[in-house]
């Protein structure tokens, strides 16, 4: 008796202090995803669907198991007493695939680890970008939180340097080893509503913003349809979002198929497993159908009802990590939760974008909902850490304080 004493005892206390509102929350979108990937990788055979079902399945385990145990964990003690360690890691992890460790299967982005060339018949492959994200997220709160402890103004230049420079260190060395600029986009998100949140102002937004969108009209009109990069794969991605008609059978390809699905769906979608392209048995149908464009397997299997349903059970899980960031007992505790509300709205932002046919394809996936189990080990470990801020409650007395 001791011993299950023992082992149910942090279990009792989880339902006690931790978000059990935001784990059922992940839980249900996950299922949900789950069952959209076992129709969208049945026109792969059998003995390959069990595969990608079994692998997200105990990918969702794994992650649960994380969600719990890191709600243990007090965040700000650890990164404070090892943010040089912290960051350390998030170069060197993403300089591991420089290695031969590093794949990237032909997407023109170097962003997988393949563990099994090491361990052999290991189950799934480890993207570096998804796991730094979180403590890319973690040691700019610290930063942000030291710069308001030495009563600096976070909108003066040399805070904005400080916490953008670090910012623009990571863009450069995801840009330079992996070539992955959707992802940039994310982490770019990540700081701007990190940033926007502990108080940087307006201004800057506006500065920066019009700035880049400046350049990007000066070099879209002027400079690109003189060189050979007008006709770059990512130029071209954005070309044919402007312009429908424009290499329909090439760079327009995937997202013509993909809203056709959508369309297709209407109100109430072709039927669970029923799906013209999702189920169609060659790739020339919907493309990448159980990873970045899994989204319109809803919309063609399950219609607009489904597509709605998901997007509500998505906004629900980025509502409660900005309610459990809004009722934090410290800044940096906060501003990881407003961090982490960033990441996911963002990343459901571009994805369903790319498949709505609004935005350019940018390789990212649908939170908790796509194949991956790196991505969603990382997706629990992440909602772990909001759930950790609701564990450790804002003492009474600045409780009653926050009331007035």
């Amino acid at each position: 008796m001791p011993f299950l004493s023992l082992l149910f005892s942090p279990i009792k206390d989880f339902f006690k202090k931790g978000d059990v509102i935001l784990l059922g929350l992940c839980l249900a979108a996950s299922i949900f995803g789950l069952a959209l990937i076992y129709s969208a990788t049945q026109y792969f055979g059998e003995m390959r669907w069990v595969r990608f079902v079994t692998v997200q399945f105990i990918a969702i385990v794994l992650g649960v198991i994380a969600y719990m145990l890191l709600t243990f964990v007090d965040f700000q003690l650890f990164v404070e007493k090892r943010w040089k360690l912290l960051l350390a890691f998030n170069v060197l992890f993403i300089l591991l695939l420089l290695t031969p460790l590093g794949e990237d299967y032909q997407s023109g982005n170097l962003n997988w680890l393949v563990i099994s060339r090491i361990i052999p018949k290991f189950p799934m492959d480890v993207q570096p970008n998804e796991i730094v994200k979180i403590s890319f997220i973690l040691l700019l709160a610290l930063q942000i939180v030291k710069i308001q402890d030495r009563g600096l103004d976070i909108s003066s230049i040399p805070s904005v340097i400080q916490i953008g420079g670090h910012t623009v260190f990571m863009l450069g060395l995801i840009a330079a080893v992996c070539g992955d600029f959707g992802m940039c986009v994310i982490y770019m998100m990540i700081f701007v509503s990190m940033a926007w949140t502990s108080g940087v102002k307006l201004r800057w937004f506006l500065l920066v913003g019009g700035g880049l969108v400046l350049a990007a009209v000066i070099l879209w009109l002027f400079f690109l349809p003189e060189t050979r990069w007008w006709n770059d794969y990512r130029i071209m991605r954005f070309r044919v979002v402007l312009d429908h008609s424009l290499d329909v059978s090439g760079k327009g390809w995937q997202q013509t198929r993909s809203t056709l699905a959508i369309g297709s769906g209407k109100l109430f979608g072709q039927g669970y497993c029923q799906g013209i392209q999702t189920q169609a048995p060659n790739s020339q149908a919907l493309p990448a159908r159980h990873t970045d464009f899994i989204y319109s397997v809803c919309g063609e299997e399950l219609g607009l009802v489904g597509c709605m349903a998901l997007l509500l059970l998505l906004s629900s899980i980025v509502l409660r990590c900005i309610w459990v960031g809004r009722h934090a007992s410290s800044p940096f505790s906060a501003y990881v939760c407003m961090g982490m509300a960033g990441m996911l709205l963002s990343q459901i932002t571009f994805n369903v974008g790319m498949c709505l046919y609004v935005l350019p394809v940018m390789g990212l996936t649908l939170p908790f909902i796509s194949y991956g189990g790196s991505s969603i080990i990382t997706l629990f470990a992440a909602m772990g850490i909001v759930s950790s801020v609701k564990a450790r409650p804002m003492p009474s007395w600045l409780r009653d304080r926050s009331q007035v």
